[in-house]
């Protein structure tokens, strides 16, 4: 399965600029699956609901409709962070859409600083959801400081997730070396898709990177890159659990003794 990330610098308030920059960069892409950032669509740094409350939109509404079409004609699944109406309330929130167009979603659960001023705090569970190819491959969702609650990336991995993807708008410096420790005590793939730039205050990370079940980052973009990159894994690998011959790390747990 070859598999990869978009890192750009999403315009503040432009979703159309960033659909199309979006259309853009994957049009000549070859693929079978794509990671993009949090807030991918409409930027970050907003101040307040009422600021970011214009660009929410809901799921699905005209936003996935478009990126559904963009996934069925390149013959893709795609992951993207988008901002999410549902009533009165705003989710920070992940879509999922497979080659054929089916939709599912993650709203964050553990939100970051502000975006408990901005965001309702997540009230989907984790889950693993089928690809859609042979091997039915699962994947699951998290979203940016997700990341740092161990509990998160083992949740999805206890429930069959072979590859994580990670939608991510990181300002801390500490995440995609993590990562990889993520990926080596769940032995699975993670795939992380940073944006780049600066926004009001803030200046972004980049280093969007793909990493093995052995810890191994597979594929890595710089601090300031543009770019889709992809790579070749197999998904098959994030099933063996095993660290050793007598050790494997879901059978080994003793979560009697965690609390």
């Amino acid at each position: 399965m070859k598999v990869g990330f978009l890192q750009f610098a999403p315009e503040f308030k432009s979703p159309e600029i960033n659909l199309t920059k979006i259309e853009k960069l994957i049009s000549s892409i070859e693929a079978d699956g794509l990671v993009l950032p949090e807030l991918a669509t409409t930027g970050y740094a907003f101040e307040s609901k009422e600021e970011l409350l214009p660009f929410a939109e809901s799921i699905p509404g005209p936003t996935t409709e478009r990126l559904t079409k963009l996934a069925q004609s390149k013959g893709i699944w795609l992951v993207v962070g988008i901002a999410e109406r549902d009533g009165t309330a705003i989710y920070n929130s992940s879509i999922f859409i497979s080659k054929d167009g089916k939709l599912s979603k993650y709203r964050k659960i553990h939100l970051f600083d502000y975006e408990k001023l901005i965001f309702a705090p997540g009230n989907l569970f984790f889950q693993a959801v089928e690809v859609g190819d042979t091997q039915s491959t699962k994947l699951g969702l998290l979203i940016c400081f997700d990341w740092i609650f161990p509990e998160s990336a083992r949740t999805l991995a206890l429930k069959g997730a072979q590859i994580i993807c990670h939608s991510a708008n990181l300002v801390l410096p500490y995440c995609q070396l993590a990562m990889q420790t993520r990926a080596i005590e769940n032995r699975v793939f993670i795939i992380t898709a940073n944006r780049t730039g600066k926004e009001r205050t803030l200046k972004f990370t980049g280093n969007s990177q793909v990493v093995s079940p052995k810890g191994e980052v597979l594929l890595k973009a710089n601090t300031f890159e543009e770019c889709v990159k992809v790579v070749d894994i197999d998904p098959a690998q994030a099933l063996d659990k095993n660290i050793t011959a007598r050790n494997n790390i879901i059978i080994d747990r003793r979560p009697e003794f965690y609390f």
